[in-house]
C-alpha cells in the first residue's frame, strides 16, 4: 500500500510542482508569514481536492471578464500550458499562505512585475491593462469566492458565516497587496459586488475556446486522468448559475450530487496519500 500511496503522492506534487524549488515554504522561528496557523486562511486553503475544483471554477469564472480573458489570449500559451497556469497560481497561494513573509512578498512583488508586461486592445478597440486596479479585483474575487466554495462544499461545510467573512477579509489584504480597490471582505459584499460587475462579463468564441483548452488538458501521468476529470466536474459545479449559463455548461440536476459524491470519495484517496504538502509542512513547523 505504501507503494500506491508514493505513487499517488508524486504524481500530484508533480501536478501542482510541490518540492520543485519554486516555493520556499520554510519560515524562520516567529515569522508566520502573511496569516498565520489560526488565520481562516490557513484553514480554507488546507486540503488539495477542494483548491484544485475551487482553481478550475476560478478560472473558469475569470475568463468572463473581456480583460481577464484578453491577458490569457494575448500574453500566454493557454492552448498548451493551461495546466502550468494552475501550477503557477497554486504555488502563489501555498508561497503567499503558508511561506514566510519574505516568500510571500517576493511572490507578490514577482506577479506584479508580471502585470507590468500584460497589456493590450480589446476587440472592440478597448484598451486594457494587467495593472488596471478594477480587473485586479475583479480576478481576486473571482478566485477567493471559488475557493470558499469549494470549501465549503467538498471539505468543511460546517465552517461559520463569521469565518467565511474573516477568510475573506484576510484574503482582501492579499489582493490589495496585488494592486486591487475596493476589495469585498464579506459574504454580503461578494455577493453585491458580482451583481454589479456582471453587465461588464462576456462570453463568446474565444471564452469558450480557452475553456474547451482548461477542461481539455491531461496531467503528465494518466494515473491522475479519473481525479483530473472529476476536479473539472467539481469545478463545474461550484460555479454561480448564472456563469454556468454563460459557458453554456448545463448539467442535469443530479449532477451536483454525483460530483459530490465522486469529489468525497477522491477526496479520501487523496488525503490518505497525501501525507506531506503545503499545509502539512507548514504545520509542522
Amino acid at each position: 500500500m505504501s507503494d500506491i500511496r508514493d505513487a499517488i503522492q508524486d504524481q500530484v506534487h508533480r501536478l501542482v510542482g510541490f518540492g520543485d524549488g519554486g516555493v520556499d515554504l520554510s519560515r524562520p522561528p516567529g515569522d508566520d508569514g502573511l496569516f498565520g496557523p489560526a488565520s481562516a486562511a490557513w484553514r480554507v486553503h488546507g486540503d488539495f481536492t477542494a483548491m484544485m475544483a475551487g482553481g478550475v471554477a476560478a478560472l473558469l469564472l475569470q475568463m468572463l471578464h473581456p480583460g481577464a480573458l484578453a491577458g490569457v489570449w494575448d500574453h500566454s500559451n493557454f492552448r498548451q500550458d493551461m495546466l502550468g497556469r494552475l501550477r503557477r497560481t497554486a504555488q502563489f497561494i501555498s508561497g503567499t499562505t503558508y511561506g514566510a513573509t519574505a516568500t510571500a512578498e517576493a511572490l507578490i512583488d514577482r506577479v506584479r512585475s508580471i502585470h507590468d508586461r500584460v497589456a493590450g486592445t480589446l476587440p472592440d478597440g478597448t484598451p486594457y491593462s494587467a495593472n488596471d486596479p478594477a480587473l485586479l479585483t475583479w480576478v481576486h474575487v473571482a478566485e477567493v469566492a471559488m475557493f470558499l466554495a469549494a470549501c465549503r462544499r467538498y471539505r468543511d461545510p460546517d465552517v461559520s458565516g463569521a469565518e467565511q467573512d474573516r477568510y475573506l477579509a484576510e484574503m482582501a489584504t492579499l489582493g490589495e497587496r496585488l494592486g486591487a480597490t475596493d476589495v469585498p471582505r464579506s459574504r454580503n459584499e461578494v455577493e453585491a459586488y458580482f451583481r454589479s460587475v456582471r453587465p461588464q462579463l462576456r462570453a463568446d468564441h474565444r471564452t469558450r475556446e480557452v475553456a474547451r483548452a482548461l477542461m481539455r488538458q491531461q496531467p503528465a501521468s494518466a494515473t491522475l486522468a479519473p481525479a483530473r476529470a472529476l476536479m473539472m466536474e467539481g469545478g463545474i459545479a461550484l460555479l454561480p448559475d448564472w456563469a454556468r449559463a454563460m459557458h453554456g455548461l448545463g448539467r442535469s440536476p443530479i449532477h451536483r450530487p454525483v460530483v459530490r459524491a465522486g469529489m468525497a470519495g477522491v477526496g479520501s484517496v487523496l488525503r490518505w496519500a497525501l501525507t506531506d504538502g503545503s499545509a502539512k509542512r507548514a504545520r509542522a513547523q
